[in-house]
């Protein structure tokens, strides 16, 4: 089994004359540590229950950028991408881009898109839910025929490309892994199906869940004639994790977290994404390096 970082929160104590720094070595701890993955979201107003909007939120795919500058090794990706925010055209570019500068560590993260406060708020279209959804499959569509190299004209209902020219071509081959945000049964877990490398489920405790919407994503592959073994499963934890040797405060401590990794693992989950209260300091860090990351490696994943 794999862990991934996600940073969804960018207020830390220096204040943001200190937030450049403060991220570069988290982006450095979390690599040191052994984690296989970083994550940002791609949201431009922070989410309430996270803190309050006018809090600090970075752009993601250049905090990506930023980020790959300062590791080597760990994969990179938007925990998701809503699919209103950029053209699709530009979005592969933008997805090329980091793979290109990152020397292939690139995750494509997408969704079909959420916030409509932001949207409103900046003024970006907020179609109905419907169109967001065709949006998606098309957006899916161009990345796909663009890492291709296939630059024949696209014809959507809502996108036209006169010529999908993508160069640099990226460095994962065949693409960047394309890992589609939510749990939705009827449609997104098709189109995990259909398009998507990855999925990414929330997990809360709940594993008859989380088991039921595996089952719908194994279902959808058979209808789609995909094997559901080359689906990499995430789950991601709403839960800010706080980890002390002794879980002191409601804390959690080392032990009792690989045991909840090995659950998910028994449900077939490969990589679990959690998020830090206290990120921005090192003993988290020291935890999962000496204690946690060498256990959840070891962990089988089953039906792998």
């Amino acid at each position: 089994m794999r862990l991934g970082l996600q940073v969804p929160s960018f207020t830390w104590p220096g204040g943001q004359s200190q937030l450049g720094e403060t991220f570069g070595l988290i982006a450095e701890h979390a690599e040191r540590a052994g984690f296989y993955s970083l994550w940002v979201m791609d949201h431009f107003f922070q989410l309430e229950g996270i803190g309050s909007v006018e809090q600090e939120m970075l752009e993601g795919w250049s905090t990506l950028a930023f980020a790959a500058a300062r590791t080597n090794r760990i994969k990179l990706g938007t925990l998701v991408t809503g699919v209103t925010y950029r053209h699709p055209s530009i979005l592969v570019k933008t997805a090329t881009t980091l793979d290109v500068l990152s020397h292939g560590r690139a995750y494509l993260g997408i969704g079909a898109a959420w916030n409509e406060e932001e949207h409103r708020g900046l003024g970006v279209p907020f179609p109905p839910v419907k169109e967001r959804f065709e949006r998606l499959e098309e957006t899916l569509q161009i990345a796909l025929q663009m890492w291709s190299g296939d630059e024949r004209p696209y014809e959507g209902k809502h996108y036209q490309l006169a010529r999908p020219l993508n160069s640099p071509q990226a460095i994962q081959k065949p693409h960047p892994p394309i890992l589609i945000g939510g749990g939705g049964e009827r449609k997104t877990l098709r189109l995990v199906a259909r398009y998507g490398d990855a999925c990414n489920l929330f997990t809360s405790g709940d594993h008859a869940e989380l088991r039921h919407k595996l089952d719908v994503l194994r279902e959808h592959c058979q209808s789609e004639g995909r094997p559901y073994e080359q689906i990499e499963k995430t789950a991601y934890s709403h839960v800010l994790l706080q980890l002390t040797r002794d879980g002191r405060d409601q804390s959690c401590t080392p032990g009792a977290f690989i045991e909840q990794c090995a659950h998910l693992a028994e449900l077939g989950i490969d990589q679990v994404t959690l998020s830090l209260k206290d990120v921005h300091e090192a003993e988290p860090f020291e935890l999962f390096e000496h204690e946690i990351i060498p256990a959840v490696e070891k962990i089988p994943v089953a039906g792998r």
